[in-house]
């Protein structure tokens, strides 16, 4: 699924090098106007490719579940902060001497 997505992507990005290389390498020899419109359809090319890139296929399920992992890190309780307020007012962190640098 992955390197699916990351082949089509770097097929779209290859084309838009492709158009850009070719206009001024090439077309613009006979044809400036020519030219500007490949590389104005290149321009259009790179937003194409990373929506393409970051759509969802069927066999994509990592979007389905949440990530709640973040909540692992909270602390059960709001206890911390009556030690942070209580090193405030007497200029103790609340660490041991053994803790500090």
């Amino acid at each position: 699924m992955y390197a699916r997505r990351r082949r089509r992507y770097f097929v779209l990005m290859g084309l838009c090098l492709g158009l850009f290389v070719l206009a001024w390498g090439v077309v613009r020899l006979w044809s400036v106007p020519a030219a500007v419109g490949m590389c104005v359809v290149a321009m259009a090319i790179p937003p194409v490719a990373a929506i393409v890139a970051n759509r969802r296929e069927p066999d994509d399920h990592w979007w389905d579940v949440p990530d709640d992992s973040w909540l692992d890190d909270e602390p059960l309780d709001d206890s911390w902060r009556r030690f942070e307020h209580y090193g405030r007012q007497t200029g103790d962190d609340g660490r041991n001497d053994d803790d500090r640098p």
